[in-house]
């Protein structure tokens, strides 16, 4: 059996005409109906619809309506995904141009309208930007870069399972996202591809089955949340079903790119499984609109606990003055800033990864001077398939001539304690 990629567009479940209504105020917006402009005023729509959304739906897709732009199904079928269509938007850098002209095999080119708002102004070093429109960079290869530098092939006995840690798995249930990211470390295997096995899906499950020391499941991809509710909802069951298995967890940035997709009706289906956690990436401020705090919203009253993946970028989030305003902006929407990642050394990477001493700087400019709440861990996942290794700043300066433990804190201040 497969699952038709026209499901996606097609599905039943949702539709936007009817529930999930917002509570936030709804902006003006205008629809073009013959040669006639008419302004509507609507009380309620399916989702939050921020003024800075309404203003690029007027400009750029004035033959919808805001009930379209307010369904993820109408997202994903008018993502920006060629050069042409990204002209008629924003003014290209050469760079840029260059990189879409190119026949760059891997990773597509993919933007939803939504996030595309986000980015579509004359600031050519937008941050958000950098992140999912291609460069040329891209096609400089560094030493030390590799396709799969994780070595997640090396740990995966069948397909879709990466089985890497004693009791926990990864599934990879899908290759397909709503947008691409440029640095993303599975830009090996993520497409358009339209269709996926259902049979790779129930080997997977039987895998996990019948191993009975897996008590913690990852669903990732590709991005799991673009999936169908119902098919997403008979996943979930069947993962359910195995008594070893204790918590169920997501990793999905639709949050920030496709917050549409957060629906009532998917929010039901998916508390039906707790324990069940989300594990959501945000990258910068930029990101947080009254769609995405909309979308945390509903999760977080479903009572899925959230935590951010964040990925370290050049020139994107490598400021403690970029970050300290994003892990504030994810506590008050209930999301913990969980993993900062040191980017991976996939192929073309080497415009997007920092020294690692910026990662520690940004650490310590956090550790202190905000909540303790509000402080990534900071990682590597080592090359080769070492897993996530932590690394912080140094607090642990040694021992005195009594044995007592010599600690440095925020201020830089120096503290004995009695290593007894």
């Amino acid at each position: 059996m497969e699952i038709s990629f026209d499901s996606y567009l097609h599905n039943e479940d949702d539709p936007p005409s009817k529930g999930d209504s917002a509570d936030v105020p709804l902006p003006a917006v205008s629809s073009i109906e013959g040669n006639n402009v008419r302004t509507l005023r609507p009380k309620k729509l399916p989702f939050a619809f921020s003024e800075n959304a309404a203003s690029f739906y007027r400009k750029h897709f004035p033959y919808s309506t805001p009930y379209d732009w307010c369904d993820w199904h109408w997202q994903l079928k008018n993502r920006i995904t060629t050069l042409s269509a990204l002209e008629t938007i924003i003014d290209l850098r050469d760079d840029e141009r260059s990189a879409l002209q190119c026949d760059i095999k891997g990773l597509p080119f993919s933007v939803t309208p939504y996030y595309m708002s986000l980015i579509a102004s004359d600031n050519s070093d937008s941050p958000l930007r950098k992140t999912v429109i291609p460069r040329i960079d891209e096609r400089r290869i560094s030493e030390g870069e590799e396709i799969d530098p994780l070595s997640e092939e090396s740990d995966s006995p069948i397909p879709g399972i990466i089985h890497r840690y004693p009791d926990r798995v990864l599934f990879l249930v899908t290759e397909f996202c709503s947008v691409f990211c440029r640095y993303c470390t599975r830009s090996r295997m993520v497409t358009e591809k339209k269709t996926i096995s259902k049979r790779q899906w129930e080997n997977g499950i039987e895998y996990i089955r019948n191993h009975p020391e897996i008590r913690d499941v990852l669903i990732s991809g590709g991005d799991p949340l673009t999936l169908p509710t119902e098919k997403l909802d008979w996943l979930l069951s069947k993962l359910r079903e195995i008594k070893h298995v204790e918590i169920i967890r997501i990793g999905t940035k639709v949050p920030a790119v496709l917050p549409q997709r957060i629906t009532n009706g998917l929010v039901a289906k998916l508390k039906k499984h707790h324990p069940l956690w989300i594990s959501v990436h945000f990258t910068h401020p930029d990101e947080f609109t009254a769609e995405a705090a909309e979308a945390c919203r509903r999760l977080a009253n479903a009572g899925i606990p959230l935590g951010s993946q964040t990925v370290l970028l050049k020139e994107v989030n490598d400021s403690a003055e970029v970050m300290k305003p994003l892990v504030h902006f994810l506590l008050k929407n209930r999301v913990k800033p969980y993993y900062l990642y040191q980017c991976d050394p996939i192929v073309g990477s080497s415009h997007f990864r920092t020294k690692v001493a910026k990662g520690i700087e940004i650490i310590e400019s956090l550790r202190g001077h905000t909540s303790g709440y509000a402080v990534f861990n900071y990682v590597i996942d080592a090359p080769g398939g070492g897993g996530k290794i932590p690394l912080l700043p140094d607090y642990f300066k040694g021992k005195d001539d009594k044995g007592n433990v010599i600690l440095r804190n925020y201020e830089g201040n120096l503290f004995s304690y009695p290593d007894i």
